[in-house]
């Protein structure tokens, strides 16, 4: 018999987790080069998303990623642990990483799947399309209601937030800023006793 996810990812080293990490990221980008071949007209098209505008990086960016992370810490203290429960995912991904590690690995992550999500999927197939997708691409959440829940409120909220601005270093920032912090809490919380690892090679 096939074994299931969290078997498979327990069976897994935390180098073979975060290798496992950068190459699901490196498919993301993959993916939405592929889709976004198809189905934008001109590279000009797509590059109109990126737009080098500090105020709202700084204020919609960085003012989205703090409320986010302020109601998690917030319903980390008022609801059971086991409903955060991921399964140890998140403590081994962040918990002995170097901070430079955690910088390269949230910076991967967040302009990977903002690049997809919102840069391709939302803008050619709509915003509930972009966060459906983005909800079932976290697989491992689809078991847990209240951590999906979370992912489809966190998916749609950036979503808005691109929508509202139409600049994916807006939702890059923002999701750079949500991992990144709740990344240092759990290596503050789960890390400080352990030796933090170089930069993969």
């Amino acid at each position: 018999m096939a074994k299931s996810q969290q078997e498979l990812i327990s069976s897994m080293t935390d180098a073979e987790l975060v290798k496992n990490l950068y190459v699901t990221q490196l498919l993301i980008c993959f993916i939405a080069l592929g889709i976004g071949f198809f189905t934008f007209d001109s590279w000009n098209s797509f590059l109109q998303f990126f737009q080098l505008d500090w105020s709202s990086i700084l204020l919609y960016g960085g003012g989205t990623a703090l409320f986010v992370v302020g109601g998690d810490i917030l319903l980390m203290k008022c609801v059971p642990e086991h409903l955060y429960d991921d399964g140890g995912i998140n403590e081994r991904l962040f918990a002995n990483r170097s901070v430079p590690h955690l910088i390269l690995i949230c910076i991967i992550v967040a302009c990977s799947e903002e690049i997809l999500f919102r840069g391709v999927i939302q803008v050619q197939f709509g915003l509930i399309w972009a966060s459906i997708v983005f909800a079932l691409v976290h697989i491992r959440y689809l078991k847990k209601w209240f951590l999906f829940i979370s992912v489809v409120f966190l998916s749609f909220l950036i979503g808005l937030l691109f929508w509202w601005t139409e600049n994916l270093y807006v939702t890059i920032f923002t999701h750079f800023l949500i991992d990144f912090l709740l990344g240092l809490q759990i290596r503050k919380s789960k890390g400080e006793s352990a030796q933090p690892e170089e930069l993969i090679q």
